[in-house]
């Protein structure tokens, strides 16, 4: 696949086929701003959940709403792209909303996962994923690795 991410009409085809080959589909999303080592082992961990992993991936302007004005650092082409070279990573795909609820509903994932900061009762689309006898998890989160820190540590000048 060449481009780094697809708008969620794109994606239909191609979940199609995974369906057709009873491929176990994983999905987890996030705005996945300044990749770091946590995000790479989160994604092969929910990677190893299933056949395919789809990523969603906030828009700029869905970051700044969810963020703030001076976020993403990070232009969404240019995520994408990161997310897209990692091999656990076979689909990524850009959604606009503040939630992924409406991606989730497209996707109709067999495995729906998010960060251990979550409670599986709070997590969006877990009633999709449950009500089609599907599975929502957590993935503990690796101490001291997240974007927030690695922009404080910038903007402090404090190194590691």
């Amino acid at each position: 696949m060449s481009e780094t991410f697809v708008l969620p009409a794109e994606a239909a085809s191609k979940l199609a086929i995974w369906r057709a080959s009873d491929a176990r589909i994983v999905f987890t999303n996030g705005v996945y701003d300044l990749m770091h080592r946590g995000h790479a082992e989160y994604l092969e961990e929910a990677r190893a959940l299933g056949d395919r992993l789809v990523v969603g991936i906030n828009t700029d302007a869905s970051v700044r709403r969810l963020k703030g004005p001076s976020r993403p650092v990070v232009a969404l082409e240019d995520r994408a792209g990161l997310l897209r070279a990692l091999s656990c990573v076979d689909l990524v795909i850009a959604f606009d909303d503040d939630t992924p609820l409406r991606l989730i509903e497209a996707v109709q994932p067999d495995v729906l996962v998010k960060g251990a900061d979550y409670a599986i009762a709070d997590i969006v689309g877990r009633e999709v994923v449950e009500s089609r006898g599907g599975t929502v998890t957590t993935i503990t989160l690796r101490e001291g690795l997240s974007t927030s820190t690695i922009i404080d540590r910038i903007k402090t000048g404090r190194g590691v």
